[in-house]
């Protein structure tokens, strides 16, 4: 009976040592595309991360999402160059978390974003900067993520805080989404169609209506009628008669008196 029981003790043991490890959790990556651009009158943005552990208790490169990584992924989600010439500088200067004796998280952090001309001098700057403190659960093996929670509660606030220092600071910086773009000063054309020349049908002529003498054709009035043709003459033009030579003229008494037409009483 004994020897039983110890054999059943012993198959517990080995049944439990062979439970699978508990699956990894799954972080989704922060990303911040979906919030609106900061268009800046740059021809480029330069990222660059000078962030260093602040102490020996720092933790931050422990999170699932690293602090400084999800800094310049804001950055380049963010900040558009929307100009010709210039450049921002976008520099990050603290991305830490430190575990407190009392188990507590702080977190902070820092950048500041710098514009500089084409001659090298500065044309403004904007710095921004969060904290925020988690106070973690009793249970150790959530470490992951509560930095976690904590990265992506500080990226929140670090959003709203950048772009209303930009807004503030780099107002004159800003470049609209509906702006224009510059007119083209210069632009090389080339050579014009070849243009095939058609033929155009003959159009019959018409006569041109009379016109006044002087020249003068007012539009406002119909063309003057045509003259109508002279009558055709039947009998020769009148004139004075003339004999021939040598003839002699009748007095006019010998020239008979004109007829009387029967029944008129006379």
């Amino acid at each position: 009976m004994r020897w039983v029981m110890v054999v059943g003790v012993l198959a517990l043991a080995g049944c439990g040592g062979d439970e699978p490890p508990p699956a990894p959790q799954n972080f989704a990556a922060l990303d911040y595309a979906f919030l609106p651009k900061l268009r800046l009158n740059v021809g480029s943005i330069d990222v660059q991360d000078h962030s260093q552990p602040v102490s020996p208790d720092d933790i931050a490169a422990q999170s699932p999402a690293i602090p400084a990584q999800a800094l310049a992924t804001m950055a380049h989600e963010r900040l558009f160059a929307a100009g010709s010439t210039g450049t921002a500088r976008f520099v990050i200067d603290q991305a830490s978390i430190v575990r407190e004796p009392s188990g507590a998280l702080d977190g902070e952090l820092a950048v500041h974003l710098d514009l500089t001309r084409p001659d090298g001098t500065q044309a403004g700057t904007a710095d921004a900067r969060v904290a925020r403190q988690y106070v973690p659960g009793s249970d150790p093996e959530d470490q992951r993520a509560e930095l976690y929670t904590l990265t992506r509660q500080m990226m929140d606030a670090m959003n709203v805080e950048l772009e209303f220092q930009i807004r503030g600071s780099l107002a004159s910086a800003l470049v609209s989404a509906n702006v224009a773009p510059a007119p083209v000063t210069a632009q090389p054309l080339g050579p014009p169609p070849a243009v095939t020349a058609q033929p155009v049908p003959a159009q019959p002529s018409t006569p041109a209506p009379a016109q006044p003498s002087d020249g003068y054709v007012d539009p406002a009035l119909p063309p003057p009628p045509a003259a109508p043709p002279p009558p055709p003459q039947l009998s020769p033009p009148p004139s004075f008669l003339q004999l021939p030579p040598g003839a002699v003229p009748m007095p006019p008494s010998a020239v008979p008196p004109a007829a009387t037409p029967p029944g008129s009483g006379t």
